[in-house]
């Protein structure tokens, strides 16, 4: 049975942007060659942790929300725990209800890109 998922993870602070981007990339084909969708995925950047996780009190956050079996999740999770590049992670189910507060939740951040892309007109 296919489930819609989100799923965010937190790095470690000293990756560089290039180490960052094949840690996503891991990631995303993980799940695409497993059978699942990427539907979505936002870097929220380097954020400071609301406590210290292995001596670290930054990391970068990354959410990615995709379409998976349901056995897949446990493939996954297993997959952030042995890379030592993750320090946490949060893998949930979205029900419909949270399913629509994210599409939402796109729109309106698309939205406000397009404006702010958006040429400005003097009159």
């Amino acid at each position: 049975m296919v489930q819609k998922y989100e799923t965010v993870f937190i790095a470690t602070p000293v990756l560089s942007e290039t180490q960052m981007k094949e840690a996503v990339a891991k990631y995303t084909k993980l799940i695409e060659d497993n059978g699942g969708k990427v539907v979505y995925e936002e870097d929220w950047g380097l954020r400071q942790l609301a406590y210290p996780i292995q001596h670290k009190t930054t990391g970068f956050y990354y959410l990615i929300e995709f379409e998976a079996d349901t056995q897949f999740v446990a493939t996954l999770e297993t997959q952030y725990h042995r890379d030592e590049r993750i320090i946490r992670y949060l893998t949930v189910a979205l029900d419909k209800d949270a399913a629509a507060y994210a599409e939402k939740r796109r729109a309106n951040k698309a939205a406000k890109a397009a404006a702010a892309d958006a040429p400005i007109v003097e009159e």
